[in-house]
């Protein structure tokens, strides 16, 4: 059966791996479509912040030059390119288990689930080979790549908070507005990593003032794999990612609503930490031991945060900062003057097919977190301690994976998720997941399967579908039902919502691929009636309707260009705009340019879109109002191993003659954006 499959798919094969053969040489390789529309999403959920954790791109860039061997590789190693479903790696391993190494390309059509979509993504960065054990550390720290990047920004235009005026005002930016972004890591076959990275946010004093040691922020690490029993090792800063997010998740994840079968959480237990964000990471170390079945995981973690500390009876938090800026003096005061210690772990056992783990995690305070004064953080009260305790499971039984979380906090109170990915048949794949989370639980670096940033005060049943009725074309629906039992921010009673999408994707031939989407999301939200003391919740509408195509002309040249009509509470929005990208092939020079028109009519009806970017960068600007953007990026290879990326940016509002507010105001309507990286690799 096993050979009969390889022979009889064997033409077609060969297409996907000529095609593979001229993306491997693309350089780094572009962001997909799917993985786009999946950090559009998270940033629109994340209250329109971009994720500061480029650790993905990084992966890419890295996998693409130094292909995965699917001989040896592991499931941590797979899950970081985030496009095999938990069926689809546990239909793996199985089939290498039994059937033994690999002996080329074609044999893993073979394998259960793993479709000709999948095949096709995953070709730029796997290989087939001879497995190799490197178990000497001294070893690794020779022949490894390493990479060293410097990138500088800066917003060209003066803001309000440059200009000091003689009032001799207390708030104002000291530092100049230049942002600057070092980077150091060496990696030696996924192996051994070890690095440092320093940022100055713009604003920031540099070598003076209150940043006499030079940059803001510094962090650094040393991670190991595979060393006997040590299955991983980090020492410095390092993400903790445990169980489906209800304990804790710090490293990106695409698991959420946009792909029915991507709904569960995978990645690392840790991950060393290489972004410029300053809050998701913890300091100190963390180990991962295995043998055989059973895997066990500890960390502890010692370091200081920025609060907004204030005096009553007692010295206490009332909120944790996220931001990382420390400009003008109140942020520079409050910088670093939280403590928190941090401990917790996990030991798996894995079956054949099923997995099943226990997870603590604790942290406490050098000083007690109170709650705010509003009524809906009235359940939101760490205290001086932070804890969660969980179950996780899950179970893969043919063309079925079921999963789940059952955990509690310091304080008992509760937060379960559950669900399941069916893939039916070839034509067809199916998902439900349940969550139920008590309006008390609190978990301070969880991020679950929610509506909410945080896993809290949420109950909800969301059901998903793709459907393949061929290989060009495929379907994609969802169904999200959701409550919030407590009081949330802007919304001064109980409330339920609902979201719900439809996609058509059609992709005639490897040149081009075009898609329509509808999104409907109904959530409460206080409303304000000038002739009522108090205000009144109900349910507001937001609706989009996008077109988006992309069109490979020929090897050189992509085009691509999307229109996007929204509509929240009778309030229009529209955008449009093209790219054009040059990427020629075994040449030193490309580029990317885009044309934007944007008109909403206030800020409830913006509208989202992906950026490309310099080398591991990329950004997910919100617009609103009336207007129009232009931004073109360029790298230059100067040498072999050292290239010059470039970015500017610009937008021009036709409704206004400033933009920004508070210190980052503008007198003008336009606001434009430098960037300029340079990378060495070697």
């Amino acid at each position: 059966m096993r050979a009969g499959c390889i022979i009889l798919n064997s033409c077609f094969f060969i297409f996907l791996l000529a095609d593979a053969s001229l993306a491997q040489k693309k350089l780094p390789p572009e962001t997909s479509e799917e993985i786009q529309r999946r950090l559009e999403e998270i940033t629109a959920n994340n209250d329109d912040e971009t994720p500061d954790d480029d650790s993905y791109l990084q992966d890419l860039e890295y996998f693409s030059r130094h292909p995965i061997n699917l001989n040896s590789a592991d499931r941590e190693t797979l899950q970081r390119l985030f496009i095999l479903t938990p069926a689809q790696l546990d239909h793996f391993f199985s089939y290498r288990k039994i059937f033994g190494a690999f002996v080329n390309l074609y044999e893993i059509q073979a394998i259960p689930l793993w479709d000709v979509t999948t095949i096709r993504k995953l070709l730029p960065f796997i290989t087939i080979g001879s497995t190799e054990s490197i178990r000497s550390l001294r070893k690794r720290f020779v022949g490894g790549d390493r990479t060293l990047l410097l990138r500088y920004t800066r917003v060209l235009e003066k803001s309000a908070g440059y200009t000091k005026d003689t009032s001799g005002r207390r708030s104002y930016y000291p530092g100049s507005p230049d942002k600057i972004f070092l980077r150091y890591k060496y990696n030696f076959k996924n192996k051994l990593q070890y690095g440092f990275s320093a940022e100055k946010d713009a604003g920031e004093q540099f070598f003076k003032g209150s940043q006499k040691s030079g940059f803001d922020f510094y962090s650094a690490h040393l991670f190991v794999k595979d060393i006997g029993i040590i299955k991983s090792l980090v020492i410095g800063d390092f993400a903790v990612n445990f169980g489906q997010g209800l304990t804790q998740w710090q490293s990106l994840s695409f698991a959420g609503p946009g792909d029915a079968m991507f709904i569960k959480k995978q990645g690392e237990k840790l991950r060393p930490y290489t972004s410029a964000g300053e809050v998701l990471f913890n300091r100190g170390m963390g180990i991962t031991l295995e043998k055989k079945r059973w895997q066990g995981t500890l960390f502890v973690s010692f370091r200081n945060m920025d609060a907004t500390l204030q005096t009553d009876t007692i010295d206490f938090v009332s909120s944790i900062r996220l931001s990382g800026y420390h400009r003008t003096q109140s942020e520079t005061t409050g910088k670093n003057i939280l403590k928190q210690t941090g401990f917790g772990g996990n030991i798996q056992y894995s079956g054949d097919g099923y997995r099943i783990g226990i997870n603590a995690i604790q942290y406490n305070f050098s000083d007690p977190i109170l709650k705010g004064g509003q009524l809906y953080q009235e359940f939101i009260i760490p205290g001086k301690k932070s804890g969660n305790y969980s179950l996780d499971y899950s179970l893969t039984y043919k063309n079925l994976h079921f999963f789940g979380e059952a955990a509690i906090d310091n304080n008992i109170h509760y937060a379960f998720l559950n669900g399941i990915a069916i893939s039916v048949n070839r034509y067809a794949d199916f998902s439900m997941l349940h969550r139920s989370i008590s309006r008390d639980y609190i978990s301070l670096y969880g991020s679950a399967f929610t509506q909410s940033t945080t896993p809290v005060n949420e109950n909800g049943f969301y059901t998903g579908i793709n459907i393949k009725p061929n290989d060009v074309l495929r379907i994609d629906a969802y169904a999200d039902i959701f409550s919030f039992p407590w009081l949330r921010y802007r919304v001064d009673a109980p409330s339920s919502g609902s979201e719900y999408m439809i996609q058509l994707n059609y992709r005639p031939n490897r040149n081009s691929e075009f898609y329509l989407r509808y999104r409907k999301t109904d959530k409460a939200i206080n409303t304000i009636f000038p002739d009522l003391p108090l205000s009144y919740v109900g349910n507001k509408s937001r609706g989009s309707f996008r077109v988006h195509a992309t069109l490979k002309i020929n090897r050189t040249y992509t085009f691509r260009t999307r229109a996007e009509v929204t509509r929240y509470d009778h309030k229009p929005g529209f955008l449009i705009y093209s790219d054009l990208l040059y990427k020629p092939m075994r040449k030193p020079f490309s580029g990317n340019i885009r044309l934007q028109y944007f008109e909403t009519e206030d800020y409830d009806s913006r509208v989202y879109t992906f950026e490309n970017d310099v080398l591991y960068s990329y950004s997910i600007p919100v617009f609103h109002g009336k207007g129009y953007r232009y931004y073109v990026n360029a790298r230059y290879n100067i040498l072999r191993h050292l290239s010059l990326w470039t970015r500017i940016a610009q937008t021009r509002y036709l409704d206004r003659n400033t933009t920004g507010s508070g210190l980052d105001k503008i007198d003008g309507n336009t606001k434009t954006e430098f960037k300029c990286e340079l990378v060495w690799q070697f």
